[in-house]
């Protein structure tokens, strides 16, 4: 994966400030997730809204007990949110939407959408998920005892070769995919293989011409019969913007040719100009784009969205977060996954889109400048498995930022050092050291390392949020045993 920097802007004033409160004195928008057990002012905070709700009668205290989880499992109940008692993604939502009286997170109002399509209890949610080639062993292995938890399964093993001729980099007819294969038939789940493409001047020269592009969808149709898979996923990414009719016209041959058989396409996100663009001017170019969303709703009979890598795509978002003095460069935010899905949907039927969500992390190093200025630098993606030893070395204990996703920030060239962002969250600590540590790093070009990643509450948020936005499911990248080890039992939780 390229390599790339995000820039983000840190209020050093308002460090201390464990939420964020608009203009509006009564709008509340919490910093992060709340549960059982929970202590501190954000509690009390909580508690003080639901109060005002009508949902919460006890004595307020910082302290999240028996009462507040009655309170929070009524409220949602009352506002059709699934009632786990944990203030979650969706719930946050919910209170800073009512409080600040219907404004959308960016701080505009908007209408409220009429939602229509899947229940997460009933059989239409569907959850489906990848299986990369490279870990075939430890992914056939974590999926196999847990088929019946999935709708279909993407094993991520067909690649486009230059010269238009399909790659099987499994190989599939060979162990461990032929046992997993015949598995998952056996129990009724959807085995549809994913076909990547990332050569754009590949695609331009296979795509624009007629009876080469014919030939990739004959090719394609031929390999789903005679391997007796029940459809394909097409995954044609980082294509040039002029390959939109003829992407279009591959996707509607291949459409026709496929009969009875599944056509799944993953595509890109869109993000909102005015959130992606925000505080800039927004370039004459900014709606040339290389899928037809009308066209990919046609021939397409799911739509599997890659909200995952926002990073710092939505600089409405990141601006929010500077306002609240925290780090910010998520995998996936569900308020911009919410973003995402509602544009989209306005060209492609809720019922075929399906979100993905991710199940790994980022190593950023972060270097902090004068004016309370961050840059951050993508080192690489890690599973969740990288990351504890890391925390555990340094005596880090994660927390949960504004995306719903864990992440710390240490320094690995001092041992034992954290730095401002995680003093954050450690009065005791801000209070002690904040004011010499905040000087090094704004005016040394200090630098700093940053860990983010969705866990299994992370995943729950977004199949939540799916449910939400009525949308058909979840989509998760990857499933290759590196994940949350916790995962499963939330999916089991969703579709029960």
């Amino acid at each position: 994966m390229a390599m790339k920097k995000i820039v983000g802007f840190l209020v050093v004033a308002a460090l201390a400030a464990p939420f964020s409160v608009s203009a509006q004195s009564s709008c509340l928008t919490l910093g992060s997730d709340l549960s059982f057990g929970a202590e501190g002012p954000e509690v009390t905070q909580l508690q003080t809204f639901l109060k005002a709700q009508g949902f919460f009668n006890a004595v307020m205290m910082p302290h999240f007990g028996n009462a507040t989880l009655a309170a929070v499992r009524a409220f949602q109940e009352d506002n059709g949110i699934r009632t786990t008692g944990t203030v979650g993604p969706l719930t946050r939502e919910a209170i800073r939407r009512i409080s600040c009286g219907g404004a959308s997170p960016g701080g505009t109002s908007s209408a409220p959408v009429v939602r229509t399509g899947t229940n997460l209890k009933t059989d239409k949610f569907e959850i489906s998920g990848w299986l990369p080639y490279w870990r075939a062993s430890s992914s056939t292995k974590d999926v196999l005892p847990n088929l019946d938890l999935l709708t279909e399964v993407n094993p991520f093993v067909y690649s486009m070769k230059t010269n238009g001729e399909i790659a099987d980099n499994g190989p599939m007819d060979q162990e461990p995919w032929a046992s997993f294969v015949a598995a998952a038939k056996a129990k009724g789940v959807r085995v549809i293989p994913t076909i990547m493409w990332s050569n754009a001047d590949a695609m331009h020269a296979i795509l624009r011409d007629g009876p080469l592009r014919r030939a990739l969808q004959d090719r394609i149709v031929k390999l789903v019969n005679d391997k007796g898979y029940d459809g394909i996923d097409i995954d044609f990414e980082g294509k040039h913007a002029d390959e939109k009719e003829y992407f279009s016209l591959f996707l509607k041959g291949l459409y026709q040719k496929m009969g009875n058989k599944w056509v799944m396409c993953s595509i890109e996100t869109r993000t909102p100009l005015d959130s992606r663009y925000y505080g800039t001017e927004i370039p004459p170019d900014a709606t040339v784009y290389a899928n037809d969303f009308k066209e990919i709703n046609k021939y397409c009979d799911r739509v599997r969205v890659m909200a995952y890598d926002q990073q710092g795509i939505d600089l409405e978002l990141s601006a929010r977060a500077a306002s609240s003095s925290q780090l910010y460069a998520p995998v996936g935010d569900p308020f911009w996954v919410r973003k995402v899905i509602d544009l989209m949907a306005k060209d492609i039927d809720r019922s075929k889109l399906v979100i993905g969500v991710p199940t790994y992390g980022y190593e950023y190093e972060v270097t902090a400048y004068a004016g309370n200025q961050y840059v951050y630098d993508i080192l690489w993606t890690f599973n969740p498995g990288y990351a504890w030893p890391i925390a555990h070395q340094y005596g880090i204990t994660p927390v949960r930022n504004l995306a719903g996703e864990l992440h710390f920030t240490y320094n690995p060239a001092v041992p034992g050092y954290t730095s401002p962002t995680t003093l954050n969250y450690n009065p005791a600590l801000l209070a002690a050291s904040a004011a010499s540590t905040i000087a090094n790093a704004n005016n040394t070009n200090a630098k700093f390392r940053l860990l983010d990643w969705p866990d299994a509450l992370s995943i729950a948020g977004k199949a939540d949020l799916a449910a939400d936005l009525g949308v058909r499911g979840i989509a998760i990248f990857k499933l290759d045993g590196g994940q949350d080890p916790n995962m499963w039992s939330v999916l089991r939780g969703v579709k029960q």
